[in-house]
């Protein structure tokens, strides 16, 4: 099973790192959302985490718990845990989020869930470059289209919507995978967050050398 561990009580899910971002959706239940939006991806949750999330717009780092992947070298290695306070000796969770596949890759991830009573997603033709300061959750445009998706209380919801005020309702999820047979890479591309461009196949960003070094101590 996918699904590892659910807890309602403490707001976090423990998932193998091949889990499809929409089974997530679809193993929650109401009013608790993880911290990517409802669209599917290459890679499924562990190629989220190691591209660093997608489409937020708050520290995704933080919503990642805990993960244990295996490394270039072969060792299995298991970073932070469920709790949210997890602060014994030096943890690897942070370094693996966003390290592009260089220490390795997710065998499982334990995220956090966040609240929420009431979820809009929108969207309308433009570019990510005609919001100034979008306060939703979740920004991202595929083609010619700009997508905002945020949850909490009815009247959060609506204030962070406004940045697209002729926006239409977005009621099922989205598949972006066919923009990407190649696999999610960093370049000139269909879809952008407010980090990166992204293309299909493109190369990883460059890691620094001390990153580098880290990488292969492991």
């Amino acid at each position: 099973m996918p699904i590892l561990d659910l807890s309602p009580g403490d707001q976090t899910l423990t998932v193998t790192g091949d889990t499809p971002l929409l089974d997530v959706y679809a193993a929650l239940p109401a009013g608790l959302y993880p911290p990517f939006p409802p669209v599917e991806l290459p890679g499924g949750v562990g190629g989220l985490v190691q591209r660093g999330g997608f489409g937020q717009n708050f520290f995704f780092a933080a919503e990642v718990l805990g993960v244990t992947f295996r490394a270039p070298s072969g060792r299995v290695i298991r970073a932070g845990g469920r709790t949210v306070k997890n602060v014994q000796g030096y943890d690897l969770t942070r370094p693996f989020v966003g390290s592009f596949g260089l220490l390795g890759e997710a065998m499982d991830v334990t995220l956090r869930l966040r609240p929420g009573v009431h979820a809009r997603h929108i969207t309308q033709p433009g570019t990510l470059q005609d919001l100034a300061a979008p306060t939703a959750r979740f920004v991202w445009q595929a083609g010619d289209r700009v997508h905002l998706m945020h949850f909490g209380h009815a009247a959060d919801v609506h204030a962070a919507l406004n940045a697209l005020p002729d926006a239409a309702d977005v009621t099922t999820p989205t598949d972006l995978r066919p923009h990407f047979p190649h696999g999610m890479g960093v370049g000139p591309g269909p879809v952008a967050d407010r980090r990166f461009t992204w293309t299909d196949g493109g190369p990883p960003p460059l890691a620094p050398p001390l990153f580098r070094h880290l990488a292969a101590s492991l």
